[in-house]
This record gives C-alpha cells, structure tokens and sequence, in this order.
C-alpha cells in the first residue's frame, strides 16, 4: 500500500544539465566530475610543492615558489579552457573546476603573503602585486592563443 505523501504530485522539477562529449550529464555527474578533477589538481599541487624548496630564510628563499608557479600556470591554462569550451561543458568542469580549481589555491598565496609579511614586508607586497599581475597576465594570454580565430585573420596576420 502506497501512502500519501508517495501519491501527492510533486510538481515540475528543474533539473539543470551540461553537455560531456555530446551526451546529456545530470547534475550528479557533473559534481563527480569537480571531485575527480579536483584530486588531480590537488595532488598535481602537492607534488609541485614537494619538488621545490619549502620557503624559508630571507631574500628570494623566503617565497612561496610553488604556489606563485601553480597560480600563473592555472591561470593560464583556465585561460586556454575558457577561450575553446563552454562554461557547462562536462570536460571544461572536470579540467576547468575540478583539476585546475584543485591545482591552483588562493588560500596558500593569501597565507603565503601573511606570513611573509612578518618577515619581509617589501618582498611581501611585491610577491602580492607580482601573483596578480602575472596570474592576470597569465590568464589574458591563455584566452588570447586559444581563441578561436577566423580564416581571414589567420591568412592576413
């Protein structure tokens, strides 16, 4: 026996979709595809911070290398994605959102700066300025050599 509130209508459901290869993905898929890509990108960063020096000391040492090299080179490879895929396509979430939004980290550059703020005020705010320039540099030129170009601009220059 069924009951009630099994038996009410539910009314229209949204159900928002994005496209993988040409097939419809629900939404489900879509957050599986952020969590895999995001391991990746996450292991990916710890694997860069593992290989290069731990900051320390002073002068040039005491930079977070690592995490300057993880934001530029996701900005611009995010630049690259944004300029050949659409925003709901299933591969630019899994590499735009999952493994590019796991790789980069504004947390550790925002903690990064802080800390070497205490030691290095100077160094500190030119780490600051020199992330967001080069991370928006880097972002601009991605979208600039993967956009699409016409017949026309590729045969005139």
């Amino acid at each position: 026996m069924r009951s009630r509130i099994r038996d009410a209508p539910r009314g229209p459901q949204k159900r928002t979709r994005s496209r993988l290869a040409g097939v419809i993905t629900p939404v489900p898929l879509r957050l599986a595809l952020v969590v895999a890509g995001g391991v990746i990108g996450s292991a990916a960063r710890l694997g860069l911070g593992l290989a290069l020096p731990t900051p320390g000391g002073s002068g040039l040492g005491a930079v977070p290398w690592a995490t300057l090299i993880a934001n530029v080179a996701g900005a611009f490879l995010i630049g690259v994605l944004a300029a050949r895929l659409p925003s709901s396509s299933g591969v630019r979430i899994l590499l735009g959102t999952g493994v590019l939004g796991g790789f980069t980290t504004y947390s550790a550059f925002a903690v990064g700066s802080v800390a070497l703020w205490h030691a290095q005020p100077w160094l500190a705010a030119a780490y600051a300025i020199g992330s967001l320039v080069l991370g928006l540099a880097a972002a601009a030129l991605g979208l600039d050599l993967a956009r699409p170009r016409s017949s026309h601009t590729q045969a005139h220059g």
